[in-house]
């Protein structure tokens, strides 16, 4: 036990020297199951996740080292989980813009298989790093990253005070709340389908790209307080990493920030919140090299989000979750680009807004309902958006709005479970339809491609083990 302890510690200690020397999607990890001594329904709503009950939001913001768990498969921080799919969209791809290796459309696919390095090493150290290969991109690459250096508590007035000290690779990765974007729904959503365009930064413009260093503190279990900062890695980093840059490089280090504050009471739970993030970046000259001849673009997020969740006597549980972001851009750098080229005359101050809202009903963590609403919108926008089939917008505009709707089954996770903790599956059926995409309903990109043709059924089978 004590060598494999101690070869825990040194793996920890390298990835954690790889991390500052080299510039989606996890969820009930069964080695946090084996370590604690609890199934996946303790930490997660349904059973599976990533949606968190207030037990799990402990053990996280905790720096995953709690402990509980009895004999040797309680030490071993090891997990993985495959995820396959059959995807459909309304109306087939145009010949030539599918991805590599897959038809027009009706495809099934493995969207990726990951292993996770995921528990405590001890007290005050833990956390998680995932590894994924896709058979999409077919590519590898390190996924999503929350290693906690330290974490400890203080007692402050009588009252509990925690904190503690993250490294991680996407902005609200470390975020115990299910209403930001690393963990809001939809928690799986298909590769091969098209999908909007226009996105905050703040949702994808780091993600996997960047090292982020943040501290925290936790309040009497109520007041969550994070601040820290997020920036590019290198072109060299990127390549070995098997990722790319988002938006760009970052002009320096990016200032992030979330505050929120949560209630428990009654087998419920509420909480409101609000994060911002400030970013720099170069416009890309190409996927993994930047252009900073013509300055910088400069991103301004603010949002705000809210959650609500019923768990009664356990049988029922009801949830509920919203963010607004508003993002204000000052494009100068690939205005300026697009100016050079075309001959152009395009401003560089545009805003852009979306919101999210998701609710969920589960049956004995077993079978579960979900209908979401995401919209987008903003005004045109020439220098980011432009006509190209399937993925433009021949009227430069950002809008889309969407409706999904999704049923699950999750029969593992629970106390007495089959093979548990190291055994889990859900499996899920989800449709997806646009009522506006990429600017327009009908003949959004210019190609003659309407909003619905986008529609999409999406079923999965995720196993976790």
């Amino acid at each position: 036990m004590k060598i494999l302890k101690a070869r825990w510690r040194a793996l920890t200690i390298l990835l954690l020297l790889g991390l500052g020397q080299l510039p989606r999607e996890a969820l009930a990890v069964p080695s946090f199951a084996s370590q604690t001594g609890q199934p996946c329904a303790s930490c997660h709503v349904g059973a599976f996740g990533p949606q968190l009950t207030p037990f799990g939001r402990a053990f996280k913001i905790g720096g995953y080292t709690l402990g509980g768990g009895d004999g040797l498969q309680a030490s071993i921080p090891l997990s993985a989980f495959a995820l396959g799919s059959f995807n459909n969209t309304s109306k087939n791809l145009p010949a030539g813009t599918q991805p590599q290796h897959y038809d027009v459309n009706n495809n099934p696919a493995l969207d990726q298989i990951s292993i996770f390095l995921a528990g405590r090493v001890n007290d005050h150290v833990g956390g998680f790093m995932q590894f994924t290969y896709s058979d999409i991109n077919n590519a590898f690459h390190l996924d999503q990253v929350d290693l906690r250096p330290y974490t400890t508590t203080f007692d402050v007035a009588g009252n509990e005070l925690r904190v503690g000290a993250t490294i991680n690779n996407v902005p609200t990765v470390t975020d115990p709340f299910n209403s930001t974007f690393a963990w809001g729904y939809p928690y799986v959503l298909s590769s091969l389908a098209p999908s909007p365009t226009a996105q905050p930064i703040l949702v994808n413009g780091f993600v996997g790209n960047s090292i982020g260093l943040t501290g925290y503190g936790w309040y009497n279990r109520s007041l969550y307080v994070e601040a820290g900062g997020y920036q590019t890695l290198s072109p060299y980093a990127l390549a070995r990493l098997g990722t790319t840059y988002g938006a760009g490089q970052s002009q320096g280090v990016a200032p992030y920030l979330r505050a929120a504050y949560e209630w428990n009471w009654n087998n419920q739970s509420a909480h409101v919140g609000a994060l911002f993030m400030q970013a720099g970046v170069y416009p890309l000259a190409s996927e993994r090299l930047a252009d900073p001849s013509n300055g910088s673009n400069q991103y301004t997020d603010a949002a705000v989000d809210a959650g609500y969740q019923f768990f009664g006597d356990g049988t029922q549980t009801f949830d509920v979750y919203g963010i607004y972001v508003r993002e204000h851009q000052a494009l100068k750098g690939s205005a300026a680009s697009q100016n050079q080229a075309n001959g152009t005359a395009y401003g560089s101050s545009y805003d852009l807004n979306q919101i999210r809202m998701s609710t969920s009903y589960w049956y004995q963590n077993t079978y579960g309902a979900t209908i979401a609403w995401q919209k987008t919108w903003g005004p045109a926008n020439p220098v980011l958006y432009g006509a190209a089939p399937v993925y433009g917008s021949a009227n430069a505009k950002p809008n889309s709005n969407a409706f999904i709707f999704e049923a699950d089954w999750v029969p593992f996770g629970k106390d007495g479970s089959w093979a548990g903790p190291w055994a889990n599956l859900k499996l899920g059926v989800q449709y997806t339809a646009y009522t506006e995409f990429n600017g327009a309903a009908t003949n959004y990109d210019g190609f003659g491609r309407n909003a619905s043709d986008n529609n999409t059924v999406y079923l999965f089978s995720w196993l976790a083990f």
